[in-house]
């Protein structure tokens, strides 16, 4: 099992500087990933300051070597493909092939999309995100790339150089368990990162329902069955190792395969710099 730190894109997060300190500690402890949201608004959160998490991730790559980076997640609707394709190429390029790609719709979603102007229709929202990904798989292999979709054009465009990792990173995708469509589309990819109903952001989901996720997600992987595929959970923890092997060993055995240690959302540390690096501290769980 691996496990990485989840931290927003505002407060004290905002600050490239501050997400590098963040990364290199990680790093240093024993960590194996760091992830960062992915808002351009948030009204819950909207008296903060922002941060682009692509600069924010381009800190974290310049302070580490190791540990894997990404957004969890990108809402792939709200971005130009060509514009996101060359983001996380340079940030794949940048960090040495250590980039995840966490997709999905976003949200909120009246934030994130009729604030600008666009459409909240999430059946549309979803054909964009579709459309989306595999335009972006095609731009990062280097090839040309001739699409005329139900919502993107591309007219003899290659986009060199292609991504380090092969055939692109890593795909996971985010939705709320239990909702099947998301976990539908998760099958065809690398990994599910699902939030759940019942334990939203920062709180630890039920093993009973990650068995049932689990499952509904192998019973419809088809294409590319045969490779590696992770199950990423998360909540906060414990910073006894003890202790949090408690709360992460039922959800390891339950098939998570990935855990991502967060702040409640609700609670007064989820974009603080102190609390944060001292979880980072204390290491990892240890299952």
């Amino acid at each position: 099992m691996r496990f990485s730190i989840n931290i927003p894109n505002f407060g004290d997060f905002a600050d490239p500087r501050n997400v590098a300190t963040v990364a290199a500690a990680a790093e240093q402890t024993g960590w194996d990933g760091l992830f960062v949201w992915d808002h351009v608004l948030h009204r819950q959160h909207q008296d903060r300051p922002f941060g682009d998490p692509w600069m924010l991730l381009t800190a974290a790559a310049l302070a580490t070597s190791r540990i894997r980076l990404g957004t969890l997640l990108t809402p792939v609707p709200r971005y130009r493909p060509q514009q996101l394709a060359r983001q996380v190429a340079t940030l794949d390029h940048l960090s040495g092939g250590r980039v995840i790609f966490a997709a999905g719709l976003g949200g909120p979603i009246e934030d994130e999309y009729r604030s600008f102007g666009d459409t909240a229709e999430p059946r549309l929202l979803a054909q964009r995100l579709d459309e989306g990904l595999e335009l972006l798989m095609r731009f990062w292999s280097g090839e040309p790339v001739n699409h005329h979709g139900q919502h993107y054009e591309v007219r003899d465009v290659t986009m060199p150089p292609a991504s380090v990792e092969r055939p692109g990173p890593p795909v996971w995708i985010g939705g709320f368990w239990p909702h099947r469509p998301p976990m539908r589309r998760a099958a065809r990819w690398d990994g599910a990162a699902p939030l759940f109903e019942t334990a939203r952001h920062g709180h630890v989901p039920d093993a009973a329902e990650v068995r049932e996720l689990v499952s509904y997600v192998r019973k419809h992987r088809t294409a590319g069955a045969e490779h590696p595929f992770e199950f990423v959970l998360g909540g906060a923890t414990p910073p006894d190792a003890a202790k949090a092997k408690d709360v992460i060993g039922p959800l390891h055995d339950a098939g998570a395969t990935w855990w991502d240690e967060r702040q409640v959302q609700t609670g007064p540390d989820l974009d603080r710099l102190p609390p944060v690096l001292r979880r980072i501290e204390a290491g990892p769980p240890v299952v």
